[in-house]
């Protein structure tokens, strides 16, 4: 018997069949079909064909392959008895439930007591395909791994993208060609991690970033996840994701992976990334205001550090604000003894040395300029010289010889104790003050994985959330060591990286971009010499790198010149008046013919207007620039366009010819923007050339 199941929206069809009460299989996910394919013919169609050296018949390559179907690749389960015997369960059909675009499948194994729980959801106005497994037994057992659902990777692929990185360096994209066997990672630094975001991209054959068929996968886990990407002997590709393998440490009777994000694109890598960008925004953060604009943020770090003084922040706050920031955080250093990083983690009181009136006063001062206030917590960690560690030693996770990270140790978020004290300090902090902005830090790694770290976790966050829902909570770890959509449930923002370098930011940006839209992501206009970096940068390229995105600034600001000060300030001006527009707008990446330039065309949701920010990492390898094509817009559609930042393009000595852009607008149309593209000024490298569109 063969039983077939679709899920449909505008753009795509994924079908799933069975045979004989097995584990279905995805039979199709791609292009929409016709509403009249009959499913089981395409059951029926997909059967490999068998020859010498392959068994009678080929295993299904399910969605959670069994070991015991004589299935020739990794199997999507790995499940222990309590008493250590492995268990092979052999999967029969339960049930199948059908309503609204969702999609849950029930398999039972009698000889183990084993259950399995396959759920699929489709978005039809996203495109995402969130996909769920979950085993349950009838006593405690120990889980080793549980993939999500599997779904096959395309067989017109040459190559598959996925992400790695390090501090200050987050989101860099790695291509690995397919070939027999697997490309595999396994993150167990009990984060989602810099070196590991748990995303892949499968791109058909000629796919770019703004034409043809891709495939694109996230994991929303922030415990670290396993990926498995394998193509077997007979040349069939899955993929596999979950938590990382061994994070269960505790026998239970149910285990539940995380959601997996999946979408199939027809218009390249830009069509999975608004998909995911929608899908975020609009599906996942649950914002406390959501008609509030995203005010422009100023953190105190790079300016001060732990030497907090209250007279230089009042003063600090106060330029901050004449410059056009909106909200104030305070960064570490406010609590406890808390001078440097060696000192004081989870003694969250305020320091009476520093502010012996509280917080009060400069929350006040704040208040007055017209900003609101947000504050510094690393809530996961602790310090061995705190008041907490001598008290509670055996709150910290992992041993007490264990190496530390940054002077600092995990407290175990498992123990429900932990949870209620520091339920208990914040919330006296959030309770006693106007605050409504939360920097969430966590600046270390695990000493041993754990899922019951991240369960904690989100817990907590979940719990403090229901407590104070109109205070906002960024997601950071020294930057972009916890970005995803399991922590963007519970947050509100994301600090891609502690490298506020421009040059640096501007790659980042571009390739974070495939999963994150421009209101989580916070950027940063950084000091003249880059903390991180040491290079040194004219003000309107760091300016303008951060008004890609939720726009800040982390500087002293007293170190600015008049003249920088003014260029900041206009740009803060000009996205403030276009952040309500951008804060929906498309991301898209341009595919540039020249590798120096790095460009990106913010398309608003009514198609009326857009940006483009074309930023020159490099020099270029030929004289003059070639023209930058445009995607997704009208091609019958007028459009006036011109350069924003035509001041700033090179001297008359280097750049001397007459580019249209350079002096006036053009009215030009979609047609010739897309197919022929903008003629650019020469530049300098480490510019940034801002083109604002206008349908006519």
């Amino acid at each position: 018997m063969i039983r077939c199941w679709r899920l449909d929206d505008s753009r795509q069809t994924l079908v799933l069949g069975s045979h004989n009460d097995h584990l279905a299989e995805v039979v199709y996910w791609g292009p929409r079909l016709s509403d009249t394919e009959n499913l089981t013919t395409l059951y029926q169609a997909q059967v490999l064909d068998v020859t010498g050296g392959m068994l009678d018949q080929n295993p299904e390559l399910s969605i959670c392959p069994e070991a015991t179907r004589t299935f020739p690749g990794q199997p999507g389960l790995n499940i222990r008895d309590s008493d250590g015997t492995p268990l092979l369960p052999k999967f029969c059909f339960s049930s199948a439930t059908e309503e609204d675009g969702v999609l849950t499948l029930t398999y039972i194994d009698d000889s183990t007591t084993l259950t399995y729980t396959a759920r699929f959801s489709i978005d039809g106005q996203t495109h995402v395909i969130e996909a769920q497994a979950s085993v349950s037994s009838t006593r405690p057992v120990h889980l080793h791994w549980l993939s999500a659902p599997v779904f096959p990777a395309p067989q017109f692929s040459d190559e598959m993208i996925d992400f790695a990185g390090r501090w200050c360096g987050e989101f860099q994209m790695n291509r690995t060609p397919w070939s027999a066997g697997i490309r595999y990672r396994n993150n167990r630094t009990g984060r989602t991690g810099h070196e590991h975001f748990p995303g892949l991209i499968v791109p058909c054959r000629g796919a770019t970033n703004a034409t043809g068929h891709a495939y694109a996968f996230h994991y929303g886990w922030s415990g670290g996840h396993r990926m498995v990407a394998e193509e077997l002997p007979d040349g069939r590709r899955q993929v596999q994701f979950g938590h990382a393998s061994r994070v269960e440490m505790a026998a239970a009777t149910e285990f539940k992976t995380a959601k997996l994000y999946a979408m199939f694109s027809d218009d390249g890598l830009n069509g999975c990334a608004v998909a995911f960008q929608r899908h975020l925004r609009d599906r996942i953060v649950q914002w406390p205001q959501a008609d509030r604009p995203r005010p422009v943020h100023y953190n105190c770090w790079e300016a001060v550090y732990f030497n907090h003084n209250l007279p230089e922040l009042k003063d600090i706050a106060e330029r901050a604000a004449k410059l056009g920031a909106e909200r104030f955080v305070l960064d570490d250093g406010w609590f406890g003894n808390r001078d440097d990083d060696t000192t004081s983690l989870s003694d969250w009181e305020v320091d009476p040395r520093k502010y012996p009136d509280g917080l009060t006063p400069l929350i006040d001062h704040v208040h007055s300029l017209g900003m609101s206030f947000g504050i510094w917590f690393e809530p996961e960690m602790i310090n061995e010289d705190s008041d907490i560690h001598r008290a509670h030693p055996d709150w910290a996770l992992g041993g007490e010889d264990q190496i530390l990270g940054r002077q600092q140790k995990a407290l175990n978020m498992g123990l429900p104790e932990v949870r209620d004290f520091l339920f208990d300090r914040i919330g006296a902090v959030l309770r006693d003050h106007d605050i409504d902005y939360i920097k969430w830090d966590h600046n270390r790694v695990l000493p041993m994985p754990d899922a019951a770290q991240t369960r904690g976790s989100y817990a907590l966050i979940d719990r403090l959330r229901e407590a104070f829902p109109k205070v906002e909570i960024e997601s950071c770890a020294s930057g972009g060591g916890r970005i995803d959509f399991g922590i963007l449930e519970r947050t509100h923002r994301v600090w891609l990286s502690d490298s506020n370098d421009a040059h640096e930011r501007l790659r980042m940006q571009h390739n974070a971009a495939i999963f994150l839209p421009s209101a989580v992501t916070g950027s940063h206009v950084g000091p003249r010499e880059c903390h991180t970096s040491g290079r040194v940068y004219d003000i309107r390229y760091r300016a303008w790198v951060a008004a890609q995105r939720h726009m800040g600034f982390e500087m002293d600001p007293r170190e600015l010149t008049e003249d920088e000060a003014k260029v900041l300030t206009d740009v803060t001006n000009w996205w403030k008046e276009n952040r309500d527009w951008m804060n929906t707008a498309d991301i898209l990446r341009l595919d540039s013919s020249d590798e120096a330039v790095i460009a990106e065309q913010q398309l608003a949701q009514n198609h009326e207007r857009f940006v483009v920010f074309a930023g020159k990492a490099a020099t270029s390898a030929q004289i003059a620039p070639r023209p930058l094509r445009l995607t997704r817009l009208s091609a019958d559609s007028m459009y006036r366009v011109e350069l924003k930042n035509r001041d700033e393009i090179a001297p008359p000595t280097l750049s001397r010819g007459n580019p249209l852009l350079k002096t006036d607008p053009m009215v030009v149309s979609g047609a010739f923007l897309m197919n022929h593209g903008i003629t650019l000024p020469w530049s300098f490298p480490d510019r940034m050339w801002v083109i604002e569109g206008t349908l006519v």
